[in-house]
Formats: structure tokens, sequence, C-alpha cells
């Protein structure tokens, strides 16, 4: 349960993220394989959208895609070093 809250939390403070993926992707602290997951991980989801609850049952279709979001942003998160993640006060 404690899981479900950090990633709702998570998800709240989404308008951090944009700028964390910028620093993430020109930080020299991350090796350019972490970077080419990341970047394999968003075009996989944005390439390949099945879901498994479909859109057009409106809230649960958005409650799948926010929950693919939150897990790939919170994998890039964990690839991060954590200099960049207080700079950006993000928490896994």
């Amino acid at each position: 349960m404690r899981k479900i809250w950090r990633r709702i939390r998570f998800l709240f403070n989404i308008k951090r993220s944009i700028p964390f993926l910028i620093g993430f992707f020109r930080s020299p602290e991350i090796a350019n394989g972490n970077k080419v997951i990341a970047i394999l991980l968003m075009l996989g989801y944005l390439l390949f959208p099945w879901d498994v609850i479909p859109d057009f049952l409106v809230v649960f279709g958005l409650v799948d895609d926010l929950a693919v979001l939150t897990f790939i942003l919170q994998q890039i998160v964990k690839m991060a070093p954590d200099s960049l993640k207080k700079e950006y006060r993000i928490e896994e």
C-alpha cells in the first residue's frame, strides 16, 4: 500500500519531471547506455501503446496510461545519480 501512495505522490510532482528529464539527458554523470535505455522505454510506450484497459473506458483507460507513465519515469529516476535527484528534488 505504501508503494501505491508513493507513486501517486510522484504523479502529483510530474511538473518537476520535465526539467529532471532534460537534466538527465544532459548530465555527463549518466552513462550513455542508461540514456539509451530511457529513450527506448519512452519510445516503446509511444510506438506500442498497448493498453491493458482500453481507452474508451475513459477513467480506467487513463489510469492505465498514468500507471505506465509513472513506471517509466520511476525507472529513469532509479538510473539517475543522487546529485541529480537532489537538484530537482525528485524521490524514488
